[in-house]
């Protein structure tokens, strides 16, 4: 590396808020296996607590060693429904309180994998899992939970959709103390990735080896101070600019993630390369957006403007790394990127448009803050939208809705840290009901079937 890209780096580290999100550390507890929910509970402590002893300390090492901060260190680990296949409601409480027991004792920030993948079809013990999800995410300080309703190949489970409108208003009544913040640590999708660093999305996928270390980066400052020399010239320009720089970053954290999972003697596994913001000024994707010159976020323009920011920034990962995974892209999370939530106060930003923002973007509707007497049928109605988005388009889709219980449309939720805070935001008040008590499946596009 030449003195010119040495001084830059050093330049995104210090002024553009460049860093290493996440080092997630993912566990297989496949060998943690048993009906006893006692022995799988002292065996997932046990693993969890034994490879992920040392990942804070050298995550933080490694860090230091090159000046970049390390900002979470999390474990993921094999959907737990797995691992009890004849697991009740109350054991997989249980379960929950052995994984943030093991989260607490190595220091790490969340772990992942409190899921169950229900697309074409589900268990007993799947449904006795999801039914546990509000209780064991009200009764834990670490632990996140998905669940995969749906895939290109296998079509919506709509069954599974109307029961995660259920579960995601009993998680908001739970912590509504907390204006329902349960509900930013449950995430439901349609072709979920299994090496995907991010909470609350993270699992260990059954298709990966015993332990595997993934990292995500991420630098909206960095490729919003970039822009800022491109006023003006063609959208080419633009996005090779981002392709650059995102080549950059991914070289920086392939570096600083080769080199954790070294000191782990662990394999390493993928860079998630996603702009994923945060509250902080200066760190948004919101305002990548408005610099390639839409105004303000939200408005005519903004789709077309996040659609190819996302795919500059996946051929700049791709071009500097052969381990480029996990979701990589543009994020939009509302509550979490400062510019987003400016937009949404202001009226600018409504549930609409992001849901067609989603089409476009890494993930879908996400940390989005609603009146808490939404029903849950429209909660289900607003899943399958965005599963179908993500089913017919062959992407990842998500949702991470917050029914802030007790507040309503020009209240503000306030959720803290990297969650930050969001406007709630109005929804549609027609009637779901008819439409979320179908169940069945919605069946896959015909383009899907490929052989």
């Amino acid at each position: 590396m030449d003195n010119s890209s040495i001084l830059e780096t050093i330049h995104m580290l210090e002024h553009e808020n460049l860093d290493i999100r996440t080092a997630t550390l993912g566990i297989s507890l496949m060998d943690c296996i048993s009906d006893d929910v006692d022995v799988v509970c002292k065996q997932v402590y046990d693993k969890i607590t034994t490879l992920g002893a040392d990942l804070v300390d050298e995550a933080n090492a490694v860090g230091a060693k090159y000046g970049v901060s390390v900002v979470n260190k999390r474990i993921s680990v094999t959907p737990a429904s797995l691992i009890l296949p004849r697991g009740t409601k109350e054991d997989f409480v249980k379960l929950a309180k052995a994984l943030d027991d093991a989260a607490i004792k190595i220091g790490v920030d969340f772990i992942g994998g409190f899921s169950a993948l229900v697309h074409s079809g589900m268990t007993e013990s799947e449904r006795a899992l999801i039914e546990a999800i509000p209780e064991a995410l009200a009764t834990t300080e670490k632990v996140c939970s998905s669940v995969n309703v749906g895939t290109s190949k296998s079509g919506l489970n709509m069954d599974a959709v109307a029961l995660m409108g259920k579960v995601i208003k009993d998680a908001a009544y739970l912590s509504r103390d907390a204006d329902s913040i349960g509900c930013a640590k449950l995430v439901v999708f349609a072709n979920a990735v299994e090496d995907n660093p991010f909470m609350a999305g993270a699992f260990h996928g059954t298709g990966l080896g015993d332990h595997v270390l993934h990292v995500g980066i991420s630098g909206p400052g960095v490729v919003k101070t970039a822009l800022e020399k491109f006023r003006g010239a063609p959208f080419d320009e633009v996005a090779q600019c981002i392709s650059e720089m995102t080549f950059k970053i991914t070289r920086m954290g392939e570096l600083v993630g080769k080199e954790i999972a070294k000191r782990l003697d662990t394999p390493f596994g993928t860079i998630d390369l996603s702009l994923a913001p945060t509250p902080a000024v200066g760190d948004s994707v919101a305002r990548i957006l408005e610099e390639i010159g839409v105004g303000t976020v939200g408005g005519h323009g903004t789709t077309a403007a996040l659609a190819m920011l996302n795919d500059a920034v996946k051929k700049g990962g791709i071009n500097a790394s052969a381990h480029v995974g996990g979701l990589s892209g543009a994020f939009i999370p509302v509550s979490e990127d400062e510019g987003m939530i400016s937009a949404a106060a202001s009226g600018a930003l409504a549930f609409d448009k992001l849901e067609a923002m989603t089409c476009v973007c890494s993930v879908g509707l996400d940390m989005i803050a609603i009146p808490g007497d939404t029903p849950a049928e429209t909660l289900s109605a607003m899943i399958a939208d965005e599963s179908m988005i993500g089913i017919i388009n062959h992407k990842t889709t998500a949702v991470r809705l917050i029914p802030v219980v007790g507040k309503d449309v020009g209240d503000n939720a306030t959720f803290g840290g990297l969650l930050g805070e969001a406007p709630i935001l109005p929804v549609h008040k027609n009637d779901c009901a008819a439409f979320a008590a179908r169940g069945g499946f919605i069946p896959a596009p015909i383009h899907s079937f490929k052989n």
